[in-house]
Protein backbone atom coordinates (compact mmCIF):
# COMPACT_ATOMS: atom_id res chain seq x y z
CA UNK A 1 0.00 0.00 0.00
CA UNK A 2 2.75 2.03 0.68
CA UNK A 3 4.66 1.88 -2.30
CA UNK A 4 1.47 1.69 -4.12
CA UNK A 5 0.03 5.35 -2.93
CA UNK A 6 3.40 7.02 -2.93
CA UNK A 7 3.87 5.89 -6.50
CA UNK A 8 0.12 7.82 -7.65
CA UNK A 9 0.99 10.56 -5.25
CA UNK A 10 4.42 11.27 -6.83
CA UNK A 11 2.03 11.18 -10.54
CA UNK A 12 -0.02 13.48 -8.90
CA UNK A 13 1.94 16.04 -7.77
CA UNK A 14 3.48 15.81 -10.83
CA UNK A 15 1.05 16.71 -12.97
CA UNK A 16 -0.20 19.44 -10.75
CA UNK A 17 3.28 21.37 -10.33
CA UNK A 18 3.46 21.01 -14.37
CA UNK A 19 -0.15 22.54 -14.44
CA UNK A 20 0.83 25.48 -12.36
CA UNK A 21 3.67 26.02 -14.64
CA UNK A 22 1.85 26.13 -17.67
CA UNK A 23 -1.01 27.67 -16.53
CA UNK A 24 0.78 30.30 -14.57
CA UNK A 25 -0.52 31.34 -10.57
CA UNK A 26 -1.22 28.98 -8.25
CA UNK A 27 -1.87 26.13 -10.80
CA UNK A 28 -5.03 23.50 -10.71
CA UNK A 29 -5.67 22.34 -7.18
CA UNK A 30 -6.43 18.53 -6.85
CA UNK A 31 -10.31 18.76 -6.39
CA UNK A 32 -10.36 20.90 -9.55
CA UNK A 33 -9.43 17.39 -11.41
CA UNK A 34 -11.25 13.92 -12.13
CA UNK A 35 -9.21 11.60 -11.78
CA UNK A 36 -8.75 8.12 -13.54
CA UNK A 37 -6.51 5.05 -12.40
CA UNK A 38 -6.60 2.33 -15.08
CA UNK A 39 -6.19 -1.58 -14.03
CA UNK A 40 -5.95 -4.90 -15.74
CA UNK A 41 -9.66 -6.13 -16.38
CA UNK A 42 -8.65 -9.75 -15.65
CA UNK A 43 -7.98 -7.73 -11.97
CA UNK A 44 -10.84 -9.12 -9.11
CA UNK A 45 -12.41 -6.97 -7.13
CA UNK A 46 -9.81 -6.72 -3.96
CA UNK A 47 -7.08 -5.44 -6.27
CA UNK A 48 -9.12 -2.69 -7.64
CA UNK A 49 -10.52 -1.81 -4.18
CA UNK A 50 -6.71 -2.00 -3.58
CA UNK A 51 -5.90 0.79 -6.16
CA UNK A 52 -9.28 3.25 -5.14
CA UNK A 53 -7.55 3.15 -1.51
CA UNK A 54 -3.87 3.60 -2.46
CA UNK A 55 -4.95 6.50 -4.54
CA UNK A 56 -7.07 8.07 -1.53
CA UNK A 57 -4.18 7.57 0.90
CA UNK A 58 -1.91 9.80 -1.80
CA UNK A 59 -4.48 12.36 -1.68
CA UNK A 60 -7.34 11.87 -3.92
CA UNK A 61 -10.75 12.35 -2.90
CA UNK A 62 -13.23 9.04 -3.35
CA UNK A 63 -15.99 10.69 -5.60
CA UNK A 64 -13.37 12.00 -7.31
CA UNK A 65 -12.02 9.41 -8.84
CA UNK A 66 -12.58 6.65 -11.32
CA UNK A 67 -11.52 3.45 -11.99
CA UNK A 68 -10.96 2.78 -16.02
CA UNK A 69 -10.07 -1.18 -17.49
CA UNK A 70 -6.74 -1.03 -19.61
CA UNK A 71 -8.08 -2.12 -22.68
CA UNK A 72 -11.59 -0.64 -22.87
CA UNK A 73 -9.96 2.89 -22.48
CA UNK A 74 -7.41 1.57 -25.42
CA UNK A 75 -10.06 0.83 -27.30
CA UNK A 76 -12.07 3.89 -26.89
CA UNK A 77 -8.83 5.89 -28.11
CA UNK A 78 -8.01 3.69 -31.28
CA UNK A 79 -11.70 4.38 -31.76
CA UNK A 80 -10.66 8.60 -31.98
CA UNK A 81 -8.19 8.37 -34.70
CA UNK A 82 -6.53 6.40 -38.05
CA UNK A 83 -4.44 4.24 -36.58
CA UNK A 84 -1.41 2.23 -39.17
CA UNK A 85 -2.14 -1.07 -40.30
CA UNK A 86 0.91 -3.21 -41.00
CA UNK A 87 1.35 -2.41 -44.94
CA UNK A 88 1.90 1.06 -44.56
CA UNK A 89 -2.32 1.52 -45.73
CA UNK A 90 -4.47 3.06 -43.12
CA UNK A 91 -7.41 1.96 -41.11
CA UNK A 92 -9.70 3.67 -38.70
CA UNK A 93 -11.46 1.67 -35.94
CA UNK A 94 -13.55 4.67 -36.19
CA UNK A 95 -14.80 3.47 -39.91
CA UNK A 96 -16.11 0.41 -37.70
CA UNK A 97 -20.03 0.89 -38.22
CA UNK A 98 -22.75 -0.92 -35.80
CA UNK A 99 -22.41 -4.44 -35.59
CA UNK A 100 -18.48 -4.83 -36.27
CA UNK A 101 -16.49 -6.88 -33.69
CA UNK A 102 -12.70 -6.56 -33.24
CA UNK A 103 -10.37 -8.14 -30.43
CA UNK A 104 -8.39 -5.73 -28.14
CA UNK A 105 -5.05 -7.30 -27.07
CA UNK A 106 -3.53 -4.91 -24.36
CA UNK A 107 -0.09 -6.34 -23.91
CA UNK A 108 1.67 -4.06 -21.00
CA UNK A 109 5.07 -5.31 -18.59
CA UNK A 110 2.98 -7.34 -16.58
CA UNK A 111 0.12 -8.66 -18.14
CA UNK A 112 -1.50 -9.38 -21.29
CA UNK A 113 -5.70 -8.43 -21.19
CA UNK A 114 -7.98 -9.51 -24.02
CA UNK A 115 -11.18 -8.31 -24.54
CA UNK A 116 -13.60 -8.74 -27.83
CA UNK A 117 -15.96 -5.82 -28.40
CA UNK A 118 -18.70 -4.92 -30.84
CA UNK A 119 -19.88 -1.71 -32.10
CA UNK A 120 -23.23 -0.80 -30.75
CA UNK A 121 -25.67 1.01 -32.98
CA UNK A 122 -24.76 4.77 -31.28
CA UNK A 123 -20.99 3.96 -31.69
CA UNK A 124 -20.81 2.44 -28.05
CA UNK A 125 -19.13 -0.49 -27.56
CA UNK A 126 -20.24 -3.95 -26.62
CA UNK A 127 -17.92 -6.29 -25.05
CA UNK A 128 -19.04 -9.47 -25.98
CA UNK A 129 -16.88 -11.84 -24.05
CA UNK A 130 -15.38 -11.65 -20.41
CA UNK A 131 -12.27 -10.24 -19.83
CA UNK A 132 -9.72 -12.52 -20.25
CA UNK A 133 -5.48 -13.01 -20.62
CA UNK A 134 -2.42 -13.98 -17.85
CA UNK A 135 0.62 -13.18 -16.73
CA UNK A 136 2.35 -13.47 -19.99
CA UNK A 137 3.55 -9.34 -21.12
CA UNK A 138 7.68 -8.02 -21.47
CA UNK A 139 8.45 -9.10 -17.88
CA UNK A 140 8.01 -12.46 -18.89
CA UNK A 141 10.84 -11.84 -21.72
CA UNK A 142 12.96 -10.34 -19.03
CA UNK A 143 12.48 -13.00 -16.56
CA UNK A 144 13.64 -15.69 -19.57
CA UNK A 145 16.96 -13.05 -20.09
CA UNK A 146 17.63 -13.09 -16.69
CA UNK A 147 17.43 -17.16 -16.22
CA UNK A 148 19.48 -17.44 -19.09
CA UNK A 149 22.12 -15.28 -17.22
CA UNK A 150 21.68 -17.56 -14.62
CA UNK A 151 22.77 -20.78 -16.67
CA UNK A 152 25.85 -18.60 -17.75
CA UNK A 153 27.07 -17.07 -14.20
CA UNK A 154 25.24 -19.22 -11.80
CA UNK A 155 21.69 -18.62 -10.31
CA UNK A 156 23.23 -17.35 -7.16
CA UNK A 157 25.05 -15.33 -8.47
CA UNK A 158 22.63 -13.46 -9.83
CA UNK A 159 20.39 -13.53 -7.09
CA UNK A 160 23.41 -11.58 -5.22
CA UNK A 161 23.88 -9.67 -7.97
CA UNK A 162 20.05 -8.11 -7.22
CA UNK A 163 20.62 -7.44 -4.10
CA UNK A 164 24.14 -6.17 -3.69
CA UNK A 165 24.15 -4.07 -6.90
CA UNK A 166 20.58 -2.68 -7.40
CA UNK A 167 21.70 -0.60 -9.66
CA UNK A 168 24.00 -2.13 -12.01
CA UNK A 169 20.69 -4.59 -12.55
CA UNK A 170 18.06 -1.77 -13.20
CA UNK A 171 20.93 -0.80 -16.06
CA UNK A 172 21.20 -4.15 -17.33
CA UNK A 173 17.81 -4.41 -17.58
CA UNK A 174 17.24 -1.04 -19.60
CA UNK A 175 19.86 -2.04 -22.21
CA UNK A 176 18.03 -5.16 -22.29
CA UNK A 177 14.32 -3.58 -23.18
CA UNK A 178 16.04 -1.37 -25.36
CA UNK A 179 17.77 -4.40 -27.51
CA UNK A 180 14.43 -6.24 -26.95
CA UNK A 181 12.32 -3.79 -29.18
CA UNK A 182 14.48 -4.24 -32.21
CA UNK A 183 14.70 -8.05 -32.14
CA UNK A 184 11.95 -9.29 -34.98
CA UNK A 185 11.80 -12.85 -36.45
CA UNK A 186 13.15 -11.77 -39.71
CA UNK A 187 16.24 -10.16 -38.40
CA UNK A 188 19.28 -12.84 -37.70
CA UNK A 189 22.04 -10.24 -36.56
CA UNK A 190 23.56 -10.92 -33.50
CA UNK A 191 22.47 -8.79 -30.21
CA UNK A 192 25.03 -7.11 -28.09
CA UNK A 193 23.81 -6.56 -24.33
CA UNK A 194 26.69 -4.86 -22.33
CA UNK A 195 27.23 -6.26 -19.12
CA UNK A 196 27.91 -4.70 -15.44
CA UNK A 197 31.89 -4.90 -14.35
CA UNK A 198 30.05 -5.95 -10.95
CA UNK A 199 28.66 -9.07 -12.37
CA UNK A 200 31.97 -10.23 -13.99
CA UNK A 201 33.62 -9.58 -10.08
CA UNK A 202 30.47 -11.38 -8.33
CA UNK A 203 31.21 -14.98 -10.64
CA UNK A 204 34.85 -14.69 -10.25
CA UNK A 205 34.48 -14.30 -6.24
CA UNK A 206 31.68 -16.59 -6.20
CA UNK A 207 32.88 -19.25 -8.29
CA UNK A 208 36.57 -18.45 -8.44
CA UNK A 209 36.39 -18.40 -12.19
CA UNK A 210 36.33 -15.94 -15.24
CA UNK A 211 32.38 -15.38 -16.16
CA UNK A 212 33.86 -15.47 -19.95
CA UNK A 213 35.10 -19.06 -18.77
CA UNK A 214 31.63 -19.77 -17.71
CA UNK A 215 30.33 -19.03 -20.91
CA UNK A 216 32.75 -20.85 -22.88
CA UNK A 217 32.19 -24.13 -20.91
CA UNK A 218 28.10 -23.32 -21.19
CA UNK A 219 27.70 -25.76 -24.52
CA UNK A 220 26.72 -22.79 -26.32
CA UNK A 221 29.37 -22.57 -28.46
CA UNK A 222 29.31 -19.68 -31.18
CA UNK A 223 25.82 -18.78 -29.74
CA UNK A 224 27.13 -16.61 -26.56
CA UNK A 225 30.42 -14.78 -26.90
CA UNK A 226 31.92 -12.40 -24.14
CA UNK A 227 34.39 -9.99 -25.69
CA UNK A 228 35.38 -7.34 -22.90
CA UNK A 229 32.29 -6.24 -21.20
CA UNK A 230 29.82 -7.08 -23.96
CA UNK A 231 27.76 -9.85 -24.38
CA UNK A 232 27.16 -10.80 -27.84
CA UNK A 233 24.20 -13.25 -28.32
CA UNK A 234 23.26 -15.13 -31.86
CA UNK A 235 19.32 -13.81 -32.59
CA UNK A 236 18.06 -17.34 -32.05
CA UNK A 237 19.18 -17.51 -28.73
CA UNK A 238 17.60 -14.34 -27.82
CA UNK A 239 14.18 -15.16 -29.78
CA UNK A 240 13.92 -17.77 -27.55
CA UNK A 241 13.16 -15.60 -24.61
CA UNK A 242 10.14 -14.63 -26.33
CA UNK A 243 8.64 -18.03 -26.67
CA UNK A 244 6.78 -18.37 -23.49
CA UNK A 245 5.16 -15.34 -23.59
CA UNK A 246 4.07 -14.77 -27.17
CA UNK A 247 2.92 -19.00 -27.56
CA UNK A 248 0.85 -18.29 -24.26
CA UNK A 249 -0.81 -15.37 -25.91
CA UNK A 250 -1.57 -16.75 -29.48
CA UNK A 251 -2.97 -20.19 -27.91
CA UNK A 252 -5.31 -17.93 -25.62
CA UNK A 253 -6.34 -15.80 -28.72
CA UNK A 254 -6.97 -18.67 -30.92
CA UNK A 255 -8.95 -20.57 -28.07
CA UNK A 256 -10.95 -16.53 -27.94
CA UNK A 257 -11.84 -16.57 -32.04
CA UNK A 258 -13.08 -20.22 -31.63
CA UNK A 259 -15.60 -19.60 -29.45
CA UNK A 260 -19.22 -19.12 -31.00
CA UNK A 261 -20.08 -15.50 -29.37
CA UNK A 262 -16.56 -14.10 -30.80
CA UNK A 263 -16.77 -15.43 -34.54
CA UNK A 264 -17.18 -12.54 -37.18
CA UNK A 265 -14.50 -10.57 -35.14
CA UNK A 266 -12.73 -8.59 -38.46
CA UNK A 267 -9.81 -7.38 -36.23
CA UNK A 268 -7.15 -7.37 -33.79
CA UNK A 269 -5.93 -4.09 -31.71
CA UNK A 270 -2.46 -4.51 -30.31
CA UNK A 271 -1.86 -1.94 -27.24
CA UNK A 272 0.20 -1.67 -24.66
CA UNK A 273 4.09 -1.74 -24.38
CA UNK A 274 4.70 -4.75 -25.36
CA UNK A 275 2.53 -4.70 -28.28
CA UNK A 276 5.38 -2.62 -29.79
CA UNK A 277 7.48 -5.45 -30.35
CA UNK A 278 7.98 -6.74 -33.99
CA UNK A 279 8.22 -10.32 -32.29
CA UNK A 280 4.64 -10.14 -30.79
CA UNK A 281 3.27 -7.49 -34.27
CA UNK A 282 4.65 -10.63 -36.48
CA UNK A 283 3.61 -13.78 -35.10
CA UNK A 284 0.35 -12.44 -34.66
CA UNK A 285 0.35 -11.52 -38.37
CA UNK A 286 1.38 -15.18 -39.28
CA UNK A 287 -0.75 -16.68 -36.94
CA UNK A 288 -3.84 -14.80 -37.93
CA UNK A 289 -3.24 -14.00 -41.43
CA UNK A 290 -7.66 -13.62 -42.27
CA UNK A 291 -7.16 -10.77 -39.53
CA UNK A 292 -6.28 -7.25 -39.67
CA UNK A 293 -3.87 -6.27 -37.45
CA UNK A 294 -3.79 -2.98 -35.85
CA UNK A 295 -1.13 -1.34 -34.09
CA UNK A 296 -1.45 2.38 -32.99
CA UNK A 297 1.19 4.66 -32.75
CA UNK A 298 3.02 5.32 -29.84
CA UNK A 299 0.93 1.88 -28.86
CA UNK A 300 2.06 2.16 -25.38
CA UNK A 301 0.49 5.16 -24.68
CA UNK A 302 -2.76 4.27 -26.09
CA UNK A 303 -4.39 2.77 -22.49
CA UNK A 304 -3.13 6.69 -21.02
CA UNK A 305 -5.04 9.02 -23.70
CA UNK A 306 -7.81 6.69 -23.90
CA UNK A 307 -8.84 6.89 -19.73
CA UNK A 308 -8.80 10.61 -20.24
CA UNK A 309 -11.99 9.78 -23.03
CA UNK A 310 -13.17 7.69 -20.47
CA UNK A 311 -13.17 10.12 -17.80
CA UNK A 312 -14.91 12.42 -20.10
CA UNK A 313 -17.37 9.45 -21.00
CA UNK A 314 -17.71 6.65 -19.02
CA UNK A 315 -20.77 5.43 -20.65
CA UNK A 316 -19.33 4.68 -24.16
CA UNK A 317 -19.14 1.50 -22.63
CA UNK A 318 -22.51 0.42 -22.71
CA UNK A 319 -22.19 -3.46 -21.84
CA UNK A 320 -19.67 -5.79 -20.41
CA UNK A 321 -19.68 -9.40 -19.30
CA UNK A 322 -19.69 -11.02 -15.82
CA UNK A 323 -16.77 -12.65 -15.38
CA UNK A 324 -17.95 -14.60 -12.60
CA UNK A 325 -21.72 -16.08 -11.04
CA UNK A 326 -21.78 -13.39 -8.27
CA UNK A 327 -24.12 -14.28 -5.41
CA UNK A 328 -24.91 -13.77 -1.55
CA UNK A 329 -25.44 -16.49 0.70
CA UNK A 330 -28.78 -16.97 2.37
CA UNK A 331 -30.93 -18.86 4.84
CA UNK A 332 -34.19 -20.64 3.86
CA UNK A 333 -36.78 -23.29 5.67
CA UNK A 334 -35.09 -26.46 6.14
CA UNK A 335 -36.52 -28.97 3.94
CA UNK A 336 -35.17 -32.75 4.60
CA UNK A 337 -36.82 -33.94 1.00
CA UNK A 338 -33.56 -31.30 -0.63
CA UNK A 339 -31.18 -29.92 2.00
CA UNK A 340 -28.23 -31.93 3.19
CA UNK A 341 -28.69 -32.63 7.11
CA UNK A 342 -24.71 -30.66 7.57
CA UNK A 343 -26.99 -27.13 6.54
CA UNK A 344 -29.28 -27.81 8.93
CA UNK A 345 -29.20 -25.08 11.82
CA UNK A 346 -32.15 -24.52 14.85
CA UNK A 347 -32.30 -20.90 15.74
CA UNK A 348 -32.98 -19.42 19.09
CA UNK A 349 -36.61 -18.72 18.48
CA UNK A 350 -36.88 -22.34 17.51
CA UNK A 351 -37.07 -21.95 14.19
CA UNK A 352 -35.43 -24.33 11.81
CA UNK A 353 -33.12 -23.06 8.70
CA UNK A 354 -30.74 -24.25 5.90
CA UNK A 355 -27.68 -22.34 5.94
CA UNK A 356 -25.19 -21.21 2.86
CA UNK A 357 -27.52 -21.33 0.00
CA UNK A 358 -26.41 -19.65 -2.74
CA UNK A 359 -28.81 -16.68 -4.16
CA UNK A 360 -27.57 -15.93 -7.34
CA UNK A 361 -27.21 -12.03 -8.46
CA UNK A 362 -25.75 -12.06 -11.47
CA UNK A 363 -24.31 -15.32 -14.04
CA UNK A 364 -21.19 -15.84 -15.60
CA UNK A 365 -21.11 -14.72 -19.16
CA UNK A 366 -23.90 -13.03 -18.61
CA UNK A 367 -24.12 -9.59 -20.62
CA UNK A 368 -25.01 -6.31 -17.97
CA UNK A 369 -25.99 -3.03 -19.20
CA UNK A 370 -23.88 -0.41 -17.76
CA UNK A 371 -25.94 2.11 -15.31
CA UNK A 372 -28.86 -0.40 -14.69
CA UNK A 373 -28.97 -2.54 -11.28
CA UNK A 374 -28.80 -6.31 -12.55
CA UNK A 375 -30.59 -7.50 -9.56
CA UNK A 376 -32.71 -6.43 -7.06
CA UNK A 377 -33.67 -8.81 -3.93
CA UNK A 378 -35.97 -8.36 -1.33
CA UNK A 379 -34.50 -9.46 1.93
CA UNK A 380 -35.58 -9.83 5.44
CA UNK A 381 -34.52 -9.86 9.53
CA UNK A 382 -34.40 -12.86 11.06
CA UNK A 383 -34.63 -11.49 14.90
CA UNK A 384 -37.16 -8.38 15.59
CA UNK A 385 -34.35 -6.44 16.93
CA UNK A 386 -31.89 -6.55 14.28
CA UNK A 387 -30.33 -3.37 13.97
CA UNK A 388 -28.70 -4.57 10.49
CA UNK A 389 -27.83 -7.21 8.19
CA UNK A 390 -24.77 -8.71 7.56
CA UNK A 391 -24.46 -10.19 3.75
CA UNK A 392 -21.33 -11.64 2.05
CA UNK A 393 -20.63 -11.68 -1.50
CA UNK A 394 -19.55 -14.86 -3.29
CA UNK A 395 -17.94 -15.60 -6.63
CA UNK A 396 -18.49 -18.83 -8.27
CA UNK A 397 -16.66 -20.25 -11.07
CA UNK A 398 -19.84 -22.09 -12.46
CA UNK A 399 -22.91 -20.67 -13.65
CA UNK A 400 -25.58 -22.56 -10.81
CA UNK A 401 -24.14 -23.04 -7.41
CA UNK A 402 -26.30 -24.30 -4.97
CA UNK A 403 -24.30 -23.59 -1.95
CA UNK A 404 -21.67 -20.95 -1.15
CA UNK A 405 -19.23 -24.07 0.28
CA UNK A 406 -19.58 -25.70 -4.07
CA UNK A 407 -16.08 -26.36 -5.61
CA UNK A 408 -15.15 -22.79 -7.07
CA UNK A 409 -17.23 -20.92 -5.15
CA UNK A 410 -15.44 -18.17 -2.31
CA UNK A 411 -16.26 -15.47 -0.79
CA UNK A 412 -14.68 -12.23 -1.81
CA UNK A 413 -16.44 -9.70 0.18
CA UNK A 414 -18.97 -8.56 2.45
CA UNK A 415 -21.12 -5.34 3.56
CA UNK A 416 -23.81 -4.44 6.20
CA UNK A 417 -27.60 -3.63 5.55
CA UNK A 418 -28.54 -0.96 7.60
CA UNK A 419 -31.99 -1.42 9.22
CA UNK A 420 -34.23 1.11 11.37
CA UNK A 421 -37.66 -0.26 13.53
CA UNK A 422 -38.23 -3.72 14.92
CA UNK A 423 -39.99 -6.77 13.66
CA UNK A 424 -39.20 -9.59 11.40
CA UNK A 425 -41.67 -7.92 8.92
CA UNK A 426 -39.18 -5.35 7.90
CA UNK A 427 -37.94 -5.60 3.87
CA UNK A 428 -34.82 -4.41 2.75
CA UNK A 429 -34.65 -4.14 -1.50
CA UNK A 430 -31.07 -4.40 -2.02
CA UNK A 431 -30.08 -3.36 -5.81
CA UNK A 432 -26.90 -4.53 -6.79
CA UNK A 433 -24.76 -3.08 -9.67
CA UNK A 434 -21.73 -5.48 -11.26
CA UNK A 435 -21.71 -3.10 -15.11
CA UNK A 436 -19.51 -0.88 -14.18
CA UNK A 437 -15.84 -1.40 -13.09
CA UNK A 438 -16.67 -1.86 -9.60
CA UNK A 439 -19.71 -2.66 -8.00
CA UNK A 440 -22.38 -0.99 -6.36
CA UNK A 441 -24.91 -1.59 -3.98
CA UNK A 442 -28.40 0.24 -3.18
CA UNK A 443 -30.48 -0.45 -0.21
CA UNK A 444 -33.60 0.90 0.29
CA UNK A 445 -35.99 -0.01 3.24
CA UNK A 446 -39.22 -0.63 2.37
CA UNK A 447 -41.43 1.01 5.00
CA UNK A 448 -38.96 4.00 5.61
CA UNK A 449 -37.87 4.44 1.95
CA UNK A 450 -34.43 5.03 3.15
CA UNK A 451 -31.80 4.54 0.52
CA UNK A 452 -28.06 3.90 1.55
CA UNK A 453 -25.15 3.41 -1.62
CA UNK A 454 -22.28 1.12 -0.02
CA UNK A 455 -19.16 -0.10 -0.78
CA UNK A 456 -18.37 -4.46 -0.80
CA UNK A 457 -15.27 -4.51 1.30
CA UNK A 458 -13.29 -6.94 -0.47
CA UNK A 459 -10.45 -6.64 1.64
CA UNK A 460 -10.93 -7.08 5.01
Amino acid sequence: MTVFSLSIRFLKDELLKTSGDQIGGNGLEPEDIHWVLTVPAIWNDAAKQFMREAAQEAGILQNMLTIALEPEAASLYCRHLPVEKGDNSRTCLSKFGAGKKYLVLDAGGGTVDITVHEVGPSGDLKELHKASGGAWGGTKVDEAFMNFLGQLAGLDVIERFKDVNMEDYIDLLRDFEIKKRDIAPSKDSKVTIKLPIALSELVREMKGTELKSKIQQSGLGEKAKLTGDKLRLEASVVKTFFQTSISSCVKHVSDLLDEPVNHGVQAILMVGGFSESPMLQEMFKIKFPKLTIITPPEAGLAVLKGAVIFGHSPKSISERVSKYTYGTDITVPFDESKHPWSKRKEYKNGEVRCNDIFSKLVELGQTMIVGQPQDAQNFTPIFDDQKSMSMNIYAAQSKDPKFVTDYGCQQIGSFSVPMTGTGTDRSVTVRMTFAGTEIDVECKQKDTSNVTHLKVDFLS
